[in-house]
């Protein structure tokens, strides 16, 4: 099940809110005394959607999902119950576990693949990935790490750990919540009018990124990429990767606005995941914008018990984007994208970082967007004699020249490729602050101004968006499948 789906918009939301209100109710009920809450029947409620959700397409793999998190419960508890050796112990035990599980399902296939290449003969395993497990691992790895420093408090309840780690807003595709910023509000939260208005528009943004923009990029970028790589022009690798650049940013963007939408609207307040990434001036500055949820984790949790800037930070930043690229996935493209984002990294920290302000921002932005997108390139294609293609093509090495379909592309699609440059850019910042200015303080007309275009904007999201879903058939999000 996806956010983006009919039955989810009117079966199961429905169905949900339904549910958890009567949580909500019962909850009610149960308060002792004026400053207590009670959430033990929202939670409830919660973690049955969640466990629902998940097995929707997958019904085996929920059950690998609760032995995830009971390892996670019983490591968390031995944690915090050592001292010294023990505790690290527990620790390292706990991070096996999960690295364990990782490893077998997403990667066995492709080891046993690279000893076969290389005169092994292994048994390849057909072992089909878990929806969300990258996610949901390194959300165990952070509470364990977080616990075990004494920044988190421990969870001494399954069915509260098991709300944290199965929670379908953000179960599948992020972004990476820490357990300290969700801890307190698995026990005590409530939604004012203001967080369940701003989390349910947020949710329809997200929804509009994914839909209106990003699903229609795919298409773009599969008719060159995928159905016409074997004539592929120069002119149409560049549409076909721009198109890409374009559809992988409103998918995921518009995924993290859906759960972080969902997630105000049940009380929880998750950390941002992207922030204008395709504005950046340096490919350092693009990884500060782009998936903030996973560059906070590794930073956190690798790169700086690893020495960080202190002793060997070349290879601790090479180690950190090789594991970046193997995250993404067990292939070979994902390696070598990882390395070239580290390799550019670690260049920028001695060169270009350090004259950054002498340079025009223009041509700062033209170099990082030039090098995204050719990473783009790279990420796209997992068969190398394809990859080769692509850049061949890409480079102005091709005997095929621009036509009609390249043109078409454009042409016929000229609204679609203006409103993916508009909505890169930080335009409701900037609305807000011409609305500021043109009606500074709080006043009644700014409030109705407000609030009739947000309706406004709801309702003209959400009518196109079940117009294009009906027989929409490409609908999957990219990032399910890490």
């Amino acid at each position: 099940m996806v956010f983006s789906d009919l039955f989810f918009l009117f079966v199961f939301i429905p169905l949900f809110a339904l549910c958890y209100l009567i949580g909500c109710w019962l909850d009610n009920r149960n308060v002792q005394g004026v400053a207590k809450q009670n959430n033990a029947y929202k939670n409830m409620m919660l973690v049955i959607f969640s466990l629902v959700f998940y097995a929707w397409g997958e019904p085996i793999y929920v059950f690998l999902m609760l032995i995830c998190v009971y390892i996670n419960y019983l490591s968390g508890l031995w944690i915090a119950r050592s001292e010294g050796g023990k505790r690290r112990m527990a620790l390292v035990s706990g991070l096996i576990g999960n690295l364990l599980i990782l490893g077998i399902f997403k990667y066995a296939g492709f080891f046993a693949q690279v000893l076969n290449d290389i005169g092994l003969s292994v048994g390849v395993p057909q072992i089909s990935l878990p929806i969300g497990i990258s996610f949901y691992t390194f959300q165990s790895i952070s509470y364990l790490v977080d616990v075990y420093r004494r920044e988190s408090p421990v969870q001494y309840k399954f069915k509260d750990l098991l709300l944290y780690i199965s929670m379908f807003p953000q179960l599948v595709a992020g972004p990476i919540v820490r357990y300290g910023t969700v801890a307190e509000e698995i026990h005590n939260r409530s939604v004012s009018i203001k967080d369940f208005s701003d989390g349910a528009f947020r949710f329809l943004i997200g929804l509009g990124k994914k839909v209106i923009l990003a699903n229609q990029f795919s298409e773009i970028a599969d008719q060159f990429l995928i159905d016409g790589l074997g004539t592929l022009s120069t002119f149409g690798a560049w549409i076909g990767v721009l198109a890409f650049t374009f559809q992988i940013y409103f998918d995921f963007s518009g995924y993290s606005d859906m759960a972080i939408g969902m997630g105000r609207c049940l009380g929880f307040h998750f950390n941002e995941n992207f922030n204008h990434p395709y504005c950046c001036n340096s490919i350092t500055d693009f990884w500060r914008r782009w998936h903030m949820s996973l560059g906070s984790f590794f930073r956190d949790y690798v790169y700086i018990p690893l020495g960080g800037n202190r002793s060997h930070q070349s290879l601790n930043i090479m180690i950190v984007w090789f594991l970046t690229g193997m995250w993404h996935g067990a292939s070979w493209n994902f390696i070598i994208w990882g390395l070239y984002f580290g390799l550019i990294v670690m260049i920028e920290k001695y060169t270009i970082l350090r004259i950054k302000d002498r340079v025009p921002g223009v041509l700062m932005h033209i170099y990082s967007l030039l090098l995204v997108v050719v990473g783009w390139g790279i990420f796209y294609f997992d068969d190398f004699g394809n990859m080769t293609q692509f850049f061949s093509s890409f480079v102005g090495n091709t005997v095929y020249q621009s036509d009609v379909i390249e043109q078409g592309a454009l042409l016929d699609n000229f609204w679609l490729w203006v409103a993916a440059i508009v909505f890169s850019l930080p335009i409701r910042s900037r609305i807000v602050g011409l609305a500021d200015r043109l009606l500074p303080g709080d006043n009644v007309l700014k409030g109705i101004l407000f609030v009739s275009a947000r309706v406004t904007v709801s309702v003209a999201i959400l009518t196109l968006s079940v117009a294009l879903l009906v027989g929409a058939t490409n609908n999957a999000f990219i990032y399910t499948r890490f």
